[in-house]
């Protein structure tokens, strides 16, 4: 008996002890979770602070990269505008150089055509004086040995008035038998002849002249008209 009471108070005893174990070791994990909770919860804290700063971060760099989307933006017009001028320079520049070419030919042709006619008032005013020595040796000497002289001498003046004219480039407008040319003929007097075209040239009154390529007095006619 005594030995079976002895039994039962070490199973006792050894119940005891294990739930005094058990207890405290579940003291100790209650312990060790709320340590490791109070850890993660730290961790946690840590970890959205972190997330809050980069968050911030996150925005700055947003609203920077909008600041140089706007930049950029801004320099792209500039870009454009720029662009816009350059071309509208580059038309201008363009222009300006076809005007000063255009000048230039102007000028030039003015040059020429003021040196091609140059002696056209001096020629014009020869031109009187061609006419009356024409006059003068279409006139008869009827026998008269010194008037003869006379117009022997002038017949040479006038060749050389002739040379001189020619030398110049000026040429004669006497189209008799062609028909009238405003351009180059003046009609002066009018006539009626059946067997001739109409607006033929009968007769040159007075002749005409061009200089080079330039009528400078046209030739006064008589024409037909029917």
């Amino acid at each position: 008996m005594e030995e079976e009471k002895k039994n039962e108070t070490e199973v006792l005893q050894e119940e005891n002890t294990t739930k005094i174990i058990d207890k405290k070791l579940k003291k100790q994990e209650e312990k060790d979770s709320k340590k490791k909770i109070k850890i993660l919860e730290q961790d946690l804290d840590t970890f959205n602070k972190k997330l809050l700063k980069m968050d911030k971060q996150l925005k700055e760099l947003t609203k920077t990269i909008e600041a140089k989307d706007q930049e950029l933006e801004i320099l792209r017009k500039e870009k454009e505008e720029n662009n816009k001028k350059i071309k509208e320079y580059d038309s201008k520049v363009k222009l300006s150089q076809a005007e000063l070419v255009n000048y230039r030919k102007r000028k030039d042709e003015e040059v020429t055509n003021t040196l091609k006619y140059a002696n056209k008032d001096l020629i014009l005013e020869l031109l009187p004086v061609v006419d009356n020595f024409e006059r003068a040796i279409k006139e008869e000497d009827r026998g008269n040995e010194e008037l003869s002289k006379f117009l022997s001498g002038f017949k040479m003046i006038y060749a050389s008035l002739q040379m001189i004219l020619k030398n110049y480039g000026v040429e004669e407008i006497n189209r008799v038998g062609e028909i009238f040319d405003p351009n180059l003929e003046e009609a002066l007097l009018t006539d009626r002849v059946e067997d001739q075209e109409d607006e033929i040239i009968l007769e040159v009154l007075q002749k005409g002249y061009k200089l080079k390529d330039r009528v400078i007095r046209p030739a006064s006619v008589k024409i037909n008209q029917k």
